[in-house]
């Protein structure tokens, strides 16, 4: 009784083995776009791809970051300064990627910079989040516009930079928000564009210690955000909480893996397979726990994520 069904699940995981493992041809022939390339999944990309033969073209935030990169590839990889949150730098990067693809177009596009600092929501104000969404969101928007019509020349690919954040929000502040966007846009684009040839990609990573994995920073800004809230509030939570949730935020970020090869593998799978998937889900975490815990009933996925967060001192009569 149970061996048809053993057959036929076996052939199809052949058959999705042997789909996903055809890889296009005359790859060196292909450019692709990089955005935050001075460190993390970027820098570990454009260096993945360079090895491979793919014309590569990084985007870094800093003169010092596109040096280091150049130091460790080929003469073939070409780097520009850009800062995705500035619309004026956004505009440039993509006039130097059309001079230098020419009626070629551009093959990929991968929208890898990042940012992100957290904290509890309540402890935030507009401004923080902006500064997110500014990033995380409308940046990736503003580059994927401006260069959408070279990616449509080439019927090429697009690969947005989401995390497990953006199905289940993990971590209070802008990051989950933003990353939720990114899920939302990519999904509309990708209906909007298929009908032009272009295929989208999700890579949805789980913790990993990249240049937002850095523990000092987030620390600082925790510490930053409790100095400056009201003594009401900061009574409401009480130091115990302050400690606690710096001492979750450290044991978090310190327990993230360092095998950054894990997304960039999804990543290249993105854009060189003949038939990409629509969503990659990286790291462990991300596919033994937080992606099972989002399909899970609200009240017992609540019951998980918060069962060792700490408590409040009091609430705010």
């Amino acid at each position: 009784m149970w061996l048809p069904l053993l057959v036929l699940v076996g052939l199809m995981l052949l058959y999705r083995w042997h789909r996903q493992s055809q890889i296009l041809e005359n790859l060196s022939d292909k450019y692709v776009f990089i955005t935050g390339c001075d460190s993390g999944f970027g820098n570990v990309l454009a260096k993945q791809l360079d090895k491979r033969g793919m014309k590569v073209l990084a985007a870094c935030q800093t003169e010092k970051g596109a040096e280091n990169l150049k130091k460790e590839a080929s003469s073939q990889l070409k780097t520009v300064i850009l800062d995705v949150s500035d619309s004026q730098s956004v505009s440039s990067a993509a006039k130097w990627v059309a001079t230098i693809t020419g009626d070629q177009g551009l093959w990929g596009l991968v929208n890898n910079a990042g940012f992100g600092l957290f904290a509890p929501n309540i402890w935030q104000t507009k401004a923080d989040f902006a500064k997110m969404l500014n990033i995380n969101l409308l940046g990736l928007f503003d580059v994927t516009m401006n260069l959408l019509p070279l990616i449509m020349k080439a019927k090429g690919r697009i690969v947005n930079v989401s995390s497990c954040g953006g199905r289940l929000p993990n971590v209070g502040g802008g990051y989950c928000p933003s990353k939720f966007g990114v899920e939302a846009l990519s999904d509309s684009l990708r209906r909007e564009l298929r009908d032009f040839g272009v295929k989208i990609s999700i890579i949805e990573p789980g913790a990993f210690r990249t240049g937002l994995g850095s523990t000092e920073p987030h620390l600082k800004n925790l510490e930053h955000l409790w100095s400056n809230l009201p003594a009401e509030t900061k009574a409401c939570f009480g130091e115990l909480y302050y400690y606690q949730y710096a001492q979750g935020l450290t044991s978090l970020i310190g327990t993230a893996s360092s095998k950054l090869y894990h997304v960039t593998d999804c990543m290249e799978h993105a854009l060189t397979a003949v038939y990409p998937w629509t969503r990659y889900s990286a790291g462990l975490d991300c596919k033994l726990y937080y992606l099972p815990l989002s399909y899970l009933p609200t009240v017992l996925c609540d019951y998980l994520l918060c069962r060792s967060s700490p408590k409040p001192a009091r609430c705010i009569m």
